[in-house]
């Protein structure tokens, strides 16, 4: 059994946590198989502080059983004890393993319900977390390189040894790649990446070549220097092949996501506000005559894709942007890392020589 400490083990198994954390400290970082069931709210523990600070921690003390107390306590007790029926194989935790997660753990054996906690807490469990991170990314690395449109993600998807870092941050990583699931918090980001890489703890790592942030998330400085270091496959599909991708991902898959999270008509809306920031985002780049020549083009594919069902119409947009702005800067990239490149092929090319 474990004792709370083998925190590994915890974080490879999904072992349940009930994170018993404010709201606020949760949101700034948490393990994936965690859910946030806090002793007290926002408000409640900035007053337990502040009295900490003012009077001591005898007076913080009674000020948080005050504040939790009656009917509060009473609910919280039983959203603690369903989660923990409902997952009689996990561990309760707080910040440090420390009065919080001690006080609920009393609270519950109180109503019969005997549940261990993480020793050493949430704290406990990130810094784990860091240092399987960096002892994984010490393993041999290849990076997946290629213009927008190759399939680099498919491709890492497909691979045991693949890690999706894109997945992970749920961003695709270009001006249009958010996705209707916000982004973690940086800390979370990084736990989740240290989970997948514990629980694949494969011999090397297969990567998307990435910049050193994806959408608001940041790469840990352990796996970037790694990166920096690692050889490149770049995949050099024909650019009608990339075109169809991209219509398949950010027109068709994009609208269908929208439709189904808002509804058809504030989808419609969602889906054309998403595609406009896509653009946006990079107008000074392209030059603000450019910037409103595509966007006029966007417009009209926008009609044609309302109108009719078809997605053919963006790519009037969609080529001229990949042709002027993503090719160039990503080949500008690529040339400065030469020297790491390793082999060079289509999508199916790079995918057998993985595999060899």
């Amino acid at each position: 059994m474990n004792d709370g400490t083998d925190y590994r083990a915890i974080l490879t198994s999904d072992t349940p946590i009930i994170d018993v954390r404010a709201p606020v400290e949760f949101a700034q970082g948490a393990m994936p198989a965690a859910i946030n069931l806090p002793l007290m709210n926002d408000d409640e523990r900035a007053a337990v502080g502040t009295c900490y600070k003012r009077q001591g921690p005898e007076a913080a003390l009674a000020l948080g059983h005050r504040l939790v107390s009656g009917e509060t306590r009473n609910q919280r007790l039983e959203a603690w004890r369903t989660a923990c029926l409902a997952q009689p194989q996990g561990y309760l935790c707080c910040a440090r393993g420390g009065q919080r997660s001690h006080i609920t753990q009393s609270w519950l054996k109180e109503a019969g319900v005997d549940y261990p906690l993480i020793r050493g807490g949430y704290k406990a469990l990130r810094q784990a977390a860091i240092q399987a991170t960096v002892e994984q990314v010490q393993k041999p690395t290849v990076l997946i390189g290629g213009c927008t449109g190759s399939g680099k993600t498919l491709l890492v998807k497909a691979r045991p040894d693949g890690i999706d870092l894109e997945g992970l941050a749920h961003h695709r990583g270009s001006s249009f790649g958010r996705t209707l699931t916000p982004q973690l918090s940086q800390a979370s980001f990084e736990n989740h990446l240290a989970v997948e890489l514990l629980k694949k703890d494969a011999t090397r790592w297969v990567l998307e070549d990435e910049g050193r942030m994806i959408g608001s998330n940041h790469l840990p400085e352990c796996l970037r220097d790694r990166m920096v270091q690692s050889p490149i496959a770049v995949v050099e599909d024909p650019f009608e092949v990339r075109l169809e991708r991209l219509r398949e991902e950010y027109f068709e898959q994009m609208w269908q996501a929208f439709r189904t999270a808002r509804g058809e008509e504030a989808g419609w809306i969602e889906y054309g506000e998403y595609l406009h920031h896509g653009l946006f985002a990079i107008r000074r780049r392209l030059g603000l005559q450019r910037f409103a020549e595509l966007t006029a083009l966007l417009d009209s594919a926008l009609v044609e894709q309302q109108r009719t069902g078809d997605t053919e119409a963006h790519f009037s947009w969609l080529a001229p942007l990949l042709n002027d702005y993503y090719d160039p800067m990503y080949r500008f990239q690529l040339e400065k890392k030469a020297d790491k490149i390793v082999y060079r092929g289509t999508f199916e090319d790079v995918a057998g020589w993985l595999s060899r």
